[in-house]
């Protein structure tokens, strides 16, 4: 196979990749060997799920014809452009990159002396991208997948100012010897994702004695999904951003609180009649809250592609939340068989940022905006209570150990964890109605006790339930302003 491009013009890169569009991973080796004896060694292991990044290894040897390797340089140094083969995957909603970006590992040790991005050797990874994206399908071996899009990436001059604070962030805890308590929910785009072959592997770190987690830089899932549906699949229209083009702003964070605080001590109507706003509107708190943003629809771009989570909170005259925070539905079948570190509840929790409005009411009943916060849960929370709490909702499920407890006036109880045991987090229903519901892992069913011998017509099915952070401890991660 004639590897016909000109390695110092990432145009010629780009044209001659534009080649594998439409070919399958097995396709592009087979072209390589042209008729050659199939190394089956070759094909299993680049197949493997467990071998991270085996494909791109591929498309590298096969189809670009060098070795692959762990340079910090760009795969292509001449022309400075890094190979990223990465999968997207069709939802109800539309595409949505499968995974975040990896680039390259974080050296504990060396990186601190980067102190800007500029001069780091992440952005010998990220200047210039060919990203190639192939579509994820389950139930089929992604090396039997076609590669749709292929195309030169460079980030976006509104994004790089913020992905210039997110490396900041990074290298900054690092010298301030908390590389340990590095968390994808610190930053916005750029994340600093866990990476090894065990969830026990530690690194040293250079201004601390504690051992820390095995990093990488890596492009949230978020924002390559954003990626993908505005800057690599043709006719995507752009969310609203809220920085404006022309806008000076070095601090996101910074500028978007400010945002809201102006508008600090505002009673709650009085918001609705300024931002025109129905009071009968659904979710009428986020919507006064972007609108704040200078954002018309309920979507943010900036939002958007950091995987941020606007929630809004109510503190009551009693001086406490109202309610506690939900989270997605989870499926049953889903949740047997994931493991904590792939967990879909603890990786959004590691994964998002999330920004609280903070509306409450006074001693004489009226409702006020009090301003906002953006907040990222910490590590040690997620592993420890929301652990134990996913831990044992995974293992009630997985073993058929769902008990109902039904008494002679229909009412229902269940052995799911509950608030009464667990500070931060619970299992509580999420379903419009008793006939919501999801199956259950095959082969297992509810395991009912009803004095009154009531029984249930399904038994392989549940209502839809959802984790939830207690609203007691969200207070307690407010500010003290807010107290």
């Amino acid at each position: 196979m004639e590897k016909n491009y000109d390695k110092y013009s990432p145009y010629s890169i780009e044209n001659y990749g534009k080649k594998m569009i439409g070919l399958t991973f097995r396709q592009i080796y087979e072209m390589c060997i042209n008729g050659r004896e199939t190394d089956n060694d070759y094909i299993s292991r680049h197949a493997d799920k467990k071998y991270k990044g085996g494909l791109g290894n591929l498309i590298e040897e096969c189809y670009f014809g060098y070795k692959a390797n762990s340079s910090t340089s760009a795969d292509f140094e001449e022309a400075g452009v890094e190979l990223k083969v990465t999968p997207y995957k069709k939802t109800i909603k539309g595409y949505k990159a499968k995974e975040r970006l990896v680039i390259t590992m974080i050296n504990y040790m060396e990186d601190f002396k980067e102190h800007e991005l500029e001069s780091s050797h992440l952005w010998k990874k990220i200047k210039l991208m060919l990203l190639v994206w192939y579509l994820h399908t389950h139930g089929k071996n992604d090396i039997d997948s076609t590669i749709d899009f292929v195309s030169l990436f460079s980030v976006p001059y509104e994004d790089l100012e913020i992905i210039r604070e997110d490396y900041r962030k990074i290298i900054n805890k690092i010298k301030c010897g908390k590389a340990h308590e590095l968390s994808e929910g610190d930053t916005l785009y750029l994340g600093a994702c866990t990476k090894g072959a065990s969830s026990k592997q530690r690194r040293v770190q250079p201004f601390s004695d504690i051992m820390a987690k095995p990093r990488a830089f890596s492009l949230k899932n978020s924002y390559m999904t954003y990626v993908l549906n505005h800057y690599i699949i043709p006719n995507k229209n752009t969310y609203e951003p809220i920085v404006k083009q022309g806008t000076e702003s070095t601090d996101f964070e910074k500028y978007v609180t400010e945002k809201i605080n102006r508008f600090a001590g505002t009673e709650f109507n009085k918001l609705c009649q300024i931002f025109s706003v129905s009071n009968k509107s659904k979710n009428i708190a986020s919507t006064i809250a972007f609108r704040i943003l200078g954002v018309k629809s309920n979507n943010a771009a900036e939002f958007e592609k950091a995987g941020i989570a606007l929630k809004t909170i109510h503190i009551g005259k009693n001086g406490k939340i109202r309610e506690h925070m939900s989270f997605p539905a989870f499926k049953y079948r889903e949740l047997a068989e994931e493991t904590w570190e792939n967990s879909t509840f603890g990786n959004y929790l590691r994964e998002t940022r999330f920004f609280f409005v903070i509306y409450k009411t006074d001693t004489n009943n009226v409702m006020k905006l009090a301003g906002s916060q953006f907040w990222n849960m910490p590590l040690q929370d997620i592993d420890g209570d929301v652990h134990d709490v996913w831990q044992e909702m995974h293992d009630i499920v997985k073993n058929g150990q769902i008990r109902l407890t039904i008494d002679d006036r229909g009412h229902t109880e269940n052995n799911f964890p509950k608030i009464k045991h667990h500070k931060i987090s619970h299992v509580r229903p999420h379903a419009k109605d008793k006939n919501d519901c999801y199956p259950l892992p095959a082969g297992t069913k509810l395991n009912i006790t009803s004095p009154a011998n009531i029984s249930l017509e399904n038994t392989t099915s549940y209502i839809k339930h959802c984790f939830w952070l207690n609203n007691s401890y969200i207070y307690g991660q407010l500010e003290e302003r807010f107290k």
